[in-house]
């Protein structure tokens, strides 16, 4: 199989030079690396030449943008596999060869298992546990999987079908072929969840849990308000389009929206949303949301 590793970047120098260093100490090296420069300014591209990895520079279009320009370049230069992420994590140093030897024929994307960098047991982006028919539900206690232990007794074959792309996904470029490239007009939020649905349709998409992509945990960065803006926009139109119950799951993503906020940025910031300056933006997002009204409204 021959596969390359895409990584896409912005700003982020010092830690996409760690994210090349654990790619090319990999037990199975990539075939080729490329980086997705969305117009870095910080001397990325100095340290690229002066490293001689490969990349290509653009217009930052946010990161469906990255992740397009990604699969394009793999499926134009006829890889097999292209093994996707982003800049601030880094393989552990066995990760590609379990994705490999889980690129079965009936398999459209395996991925690595995201973990927290300074505490490898926790999940950066917990799990949803599954209803029958693979949908993450919507009641439960705990409906989140926190921990690679508990996902571990809930999949004893070492593989569970649900994928948080594309941190560490090895993706097949066939059915990259068959079911299209990502949808830029997601922006900054939602085409992970949009392709990770797609690829279903192409054959199974399953996490490894003996790979691992670690990672920052992103819990307490602040959004900003575009950030928010496309979390609700975007997160309202993948429920009508892909999950049950949709109505229910529209105010649960608007809730979650708001204490995300109180979290990360304060009480304050996540009641301007309601009744302050955001709020126009607010009202915005859900009516486009509700309309089914997907493409960029606005830089990030």
């Amino acid at each position: 199989m021959k596969i390359v590793a895409a990584v896409v970047t912005h700003n982020r120098c010092e830690l996409l030079g760690r994210c090349i260093d654990y790619l090319q100490s990999q037990t199975r090296p990539p075939d080729h690396i490329v980086v997705i420069n969305n117009w870095s300014t910080d001397g990325t591209v100095d340290m690229l030449n002066a490293r001689g990895v490969s990349f290509i520079t653009q217009e930052n279009t946010g990161s469906a943008g990255g992740w397009w320009r990604s699969i394009q370049y793999a499926m134009d230069e006829d890889f097999d596999a292209i093994w996707l992420m982003d800049d601030d994590g880094f393989p552990r140093e066995d990760a590609l060869a379990r994705l490999e030897a889980a690129m079965i024929a009936d398999v459209a994307c395996a991925s690595s298992v995201v973990l927290k960098e300074d505490k490898r047991t926790d999940f950066v982006f917990p799990m949803p546990r599954l209803d029958r028919s693979g949908l993450p539900v919507l009641f439960g206690v705990p409906r989140k999987i926190e921990t690679l232990a508990e996902l571990s007794s809930l999949a004893p074959s070492g593989l569970y079908p649900f994928v948080h792309l594309f941190n560490g996904a090895l993706i097949s470029v066939a059915a990259a072929h068959k079911i299209g490239n990502v949808d830029t007009n997601f922006f900054i939020f939602g085409d992970e969840v949009d392709y990770f649905f797609r690829l279903r349709k192409a054959g199974k998409v399953i996490s490894v849990l003996g790979a691992a992509q670690m990672h920052p945990d992103v819990s307490q960065r602040p959004y900003t308000p575009v950030k928010v803006y496309y979390y609700i926009k975007n997160t309202l139109i993948l429920n009508a389009r892909y999950f049950n119950a949709a109505p229910v799951r529209n105010v649960l993503t608007i809730a979650a929206a708001l204490a995300r906020t109180a979290r990360r940025n304060g009480v304050g910031a996540a009641l301007s949303w309601l009744f302050g300056a955001n709020a126009p933006l607010f009202y915005r997002a859900i009516t486009r949301g509700l309309l089914g009204q997907i493409g960029k409204d606005f830089d990030g």
